[in-house]
């Protein structure tokens, strides 16, 4: 009577009914007396946390001892009321249990949703590297510190910079991103700070700069190393005060705008050396993000080779293209167990082109081992062969006997086919590395001092 206008009720006279209630529906709160008729309420509680059922347990008992509370609260009971109770203190304790268990499985559902998420923005990755840089960026993004990028070129660094903004309390206003290494030298300054009409020959009109046109958003510096030290200190002015002057002006602009930093030099070793300030550095490195090459996350390398096909797939369906029809092209399982196998210099951006090259070379459905780019196909062999293995599409036997046998052609070709070389290349002797080209069918195609 108390409770009902609280939610729904459900009695149960003893623990055999209660546990055929909690089958039909799994409860909020549980009100239980110690004392029933057959088993207790302490072998309810021990039941229910053998069948998982989390819902806090209130013990009602009339026995007003320290025990058996206590030996209730160690079965698991989220708190006990003795009888006689206050039926308002009974109701307000429902309540609060109720509202913190809700609290708690909500935090537990968005736990479990940063640690199943695979995507953020464009970054894509399920490996514990990419998942504590998607927590840092939702972080980062709700602070208006500079943040500096660093990691090797085709890691993704613009897509942090992205990220970043559209998380961010700026995402309404404008993202622009210019790479400072891409724009010479003498133009840099221009480009960034903007010019009045007649500053140099050729400024016949004034131009307004990056950092003002990204007034109120997000600018972008890439490959911030390689800035002139003149443009640095202009750089390093604009960040401390908020202002900067426009190429051959002598009056002060205001500006509000945030700057993600990127490179992938070693910005402290630049510093030491002399070619990099080492305030700016301290300025455009206050959270600093540094993101792993490809090869350091390697179970990441299926997900994202995936996503593209997805993404070009839909890219071309959307184009109106006959190539994007139908469903995306898949990747055979030696294809796939080549691009894990591959240790990506290039890191994502090669991945992603890998893939392009692949669909362009493809004739069916499936993009195949041959389909890839040559060093990629030859990296992966091994990868491939045991790919194949475990997905039952290579016996045993013949995935040893193509394994050796790639084995012996590659060293074969590294010597120039010179078997000599080859053996002592293997550590085996000449005689046992002909028998082995005798019993794999492997031709020598160079020659041989030892012939």
């Amino acid at each position: 009577m108390l409770l009902k206008s609280d939610g729904d009720v459900a009695i149960a006279g003893n623990v055999d009914a209660a546990l055929r209630e909690i089958a039909v529906a799994t409860p909020d709160v549980v009100l239980l007396d110690l004392v029933m008729p057959g088993r207790s309420g302490l072998e309810l509680l021990e039941e229910l946390g053998q069948r998982g059922v989390r819902a806090p347990v209130i013990v009602l008992t009339a026995t007003n001892t320290v025990s058996a509370a206590v030996q209730a609260m160690k079965h698991g009971a989220a708190d006990f009321v003795t009888k006689p109770f206050e039926l308002e203190a009974l109701r307000i304790k429902v309540r609060n249990l109720i509202e913190k268990h809700d609290l708690e499985r909500e935090v537990e559902r968005l736990r479990d949703e940063v640690e199943e998420r695979q995507q953020l923005g464009r970054m894509v990755g399920r490996s514990a590297a990419m998942r504590e840089i998607f927590r840092a960026v939702e972080r980062i993004a709700r602070a208006e510190a500079t943040v500096l990028v660093t990691g090797e070129s085709g890691t993704g660094k613009e897509l942090v910079a992205r990220a970043i903004h559209d998380l961010s309390p700026r995402s309404a206003g404008p993202f622009i991103a210019v790479n400072c290494g891409a724009i010479p030298s003498d133009l840099i300054e221009s480009e960034l700070f903007g010019h009045e009409k007649g500053a140099f020959t050729g400024a016949t009109d004034r131009r307004i700069g990056r950092i003002e046109s990204v007034n109120k958003g997000t600018l972008f510096l890439d490959e911030i190393g390689e800035l002139e030290p003149a443009v640095q200190v202009k750089l390093l002015r604009a960040l401390q005060e908020r202002t900067f002057e426009r190429v051959g002006s002598s009056s002060s602009t205001s500006v509000d705008v945030r700057i993600v930093a990127a490179t992938n030099r070693d910005l402290v070793a630049e510093v030491a050396a002399g070619r990099f300030r080492e305030d700016l550095y301290y300025r455009v490195a206050v959270v600093p993000v540094k993101l792993p090459p490809l090869r350091d996350r390697r179970e990441d390398i299926r997900l994202l080779a995936q996503t593209f096909l997805a993404r070009i797939h839909a890219s071309r369906s959307g184009g109106g293209a006959p190539a994007g029809t139908g469903a995306p092209k898949k990747l055979s399982a030696a294809a796939l167990g080549a691009l894990e196998g591959y240790r990506w210099p290039g890191n994502v951006r090669e991945l992603e082109n890998a893939i392009e090259y692949g669909l362009a070379f493809c004739d069916g459905d499936t993009i195949e081992l041959k389909d890839l780019p040559i060093s990629v196909g030859r990296s992966g062999q091994a990868e491939a062969l045991r790919e194949q293995w475990r997905q039952g599409e290579r016996s045993f036997d013949e995935t040893v006997h193509r394994f050796e046998s790639e084995i012996l052609r590659e060293a074969l070709e590294r010597n120039q086919g010179n078997q000599t070389r080859t053996a002592n290349d293997l550590g085996i002797t000449r005689r046992v590395l002909k028998l082995k080209m005798d019993k794999l069918g492997i031709e020598s195609r160079g020659g041989d001092e030892a012939d």
